[in-house]
């Protein structure tokens, strides 16, 4: 299987009336619950809408974008499909759930961290 980032930038749900957001988290928890009775959700959230912060590798700490003055991802969903076409699916329903447009970009695949993974959940 392979991993797909599925997301939209921030700012890309503004359009929707305040009155309309309880029946978009419903269509999202159904995309999400279909994603995960599939076997092909990983994980997924929401980000706030806030200032990131940069770590550089001495550990200086600095002021990140700024939502309102950059393109930053405002959400995202990672799923685990067979092929890319797949991915695009999960994303067209996303779509229409979260009222947006996505964005699908294949992850790199890293066995060693994949193995991991699988020794820590065999753990505990």
């Amino acid at each position: 299987m392979t991993r797909y980032l599925i997301s939209f930038n921030d700012g890309a749900m503004d359009h929707i009336p305040d009155e309309d957001w309880p029946d978009v988290g419903k269509a999202a928890h159904a995309v999400t619950q279909e994603a995960v009775n599939a076997g092909v959700f990983v994980f997924g959230a929401g980000l706030q809408r806030q200032r990131a912060s940069v770590v550089a590798m001495d550990g200086l700490v600095t002021d990140g974008p700024y939502p309102e003055t950059k393109e930053v991802i405002g959400g995202f969903v990672v799923v685990d499909v067979a092929a890319r076409e797949e991915a695009l699916t999960w994303a067209a329903k996303i779509a229409v759930a979260c009222r947006c447009a996505q964005e699908v970009r294949h992850l790199m695949p890293d066995p060693e961290t994949d193995a991991m993974l699988r020794e820590a959940s065999r753990r505990g």
